[in-house]
């Protein structure tokens, strides 16, 4: 514990030349005076650290004491500085490996490229979980991400969308996190996956696992497998799974531009694609993939008078339905209007 504590504060000296005995404290997590132990420590041990007293005064490094990544170029430095996702690091657990690995980068740059981390910091950042919605980590995270990492069989409790629960036995490829959700791509071998006992890749939602347990065995890694491709793949066929539901409808040309931002991009351009030519109203008609009614009548309202519902006639009810609130809505009287 103490080696590693003595590595890391030399790699701050090297990093930021020179620190208060508080500020090596802090980053350290122990007391000014266990830093003074410290630094005696690597005195003695030939590591030249120097004292500087006074009330500005703190330690430093001299003697041009420090390694270079000579082959690292500024673009190259502030680069590798942005390849972290905070987030998803500390949900992994990596949270420690990860600063302890930007520190000792950071420790042996060249005196010239030392701003590179501060200066990618402050021009980016990814804040991966969507808007309005808390950031939990599923408890069982750290121990899945180890299996990935270490290519060890796990055996899983899933609870599935229906509530039914099932156990697989299966071979953590790789994690994704998408939109604040972590998912498990993984291989379900052993014909579980009907495909004749050969394995096939299924995703799973890590925060449904209510246990994950990974022994001794090690599995034999498909090397061709490409994780972002199948996420991807995978990734557009759910999308396409949620469109259970045609409606006809009629847009103008401002409401033809606006489809896209307002229901589903990729359905929405294909069936503007798929229409035929506006009528004589300047209107086109086209029929949309739509998640259910109830989704798609709160998108189609966005486009107010720029798009009519043709079919069916249970959307197209509630559709005039609405309209008619809105116009008795505005209709009306405004109170207290005029007076003040």
């Amino acid at each position: 514990m103490r080696a590693a504590r003595l590595i890391r504060m030399i790699l701050l000296l090297q990093s930021r030349r020179a620190m208060t005995a508080d500020a090596l404290a802090a980053e350290l997590g122990v007391s000014a005076r266990t830093v003074a132990r410290d630094v005696e420590a690597l005195s003695e041990a030939g590591v030249p650290v120097y004292a500087d007293r006074g009330r500005t005064g703190g330690y430093r490094l001299v003697g041009g004491y420090r390694t270079g990544l000579t082959g690292l170029g500024r673009d190259e430095a502030e680069a590798l500085f942005l390849s972290g996702v905070p987030t998803a690091l500390r949900d992994m657990g990596l949270a420690d490996a990860a600063s302890a690995a930007r520190l000792k980068v950071a420790a042996a740059l060249r005196p010239d490229l030392s701003d590179a981390p501060l200066s990618a910091a402050q021009r980016f950042h990814l804040d991966a979980p969507g808007w309005w919605r808390p950031h939990t980590t599923p408890p069982l995270l750290p121990a899945v991400a180890d299996a990935v990492w270490d290519d060890l069989r796990l055996t899983v409790d899933y609870a599935r969308r229906d509530g039914a629960g099932v156990t697989r036995a299966v071979e953590p490829y790789g994690l994704v996190l998408k939109a604040g959700v972590w998912y498990l791509a993984a291989r379900v071998a052993g014909g579980e996956g009907g495909d004749g006992g050969r394995g096939v890749h299924r995703v799973y939602r890590v925060d449904r696992f209510t246990r994950a347990e990974a022994g001794d065995e090690r599995f034999t890694r498909d090397e061709s497998f490409d994780l972002p491709g199948f996420w991807a793949e995978r990734a557009a066929q759910f999308a396409r799974s949620l469109l259970r539901e045609r409606v006809d409808i009629r847009v103008t040309a401002a409401g033809a531009r606006a489809l896209p931002r307002v229901t589903d991009r990729d359905a929405a351009r294909e069936a503007l694609a798929a229409a035929g030519p506006p009528d004589g109203e300047g209107r086109t008609t086209l029929t949309l993939a739509v998640e259910a009614l109830d989704v798609a009548e709160e998108q189609l309202r966005a486009l107010g008078p720029e798009c009519e519902v043709l079919a069916p006639p249970e959307l197209r009810a509630r559709m005039a339905e609405a309209a008619r609130r809105t116009a008795a809505l505005y209709g009306a009287a405004v109170p207290g209007a005029g007076q003040r």
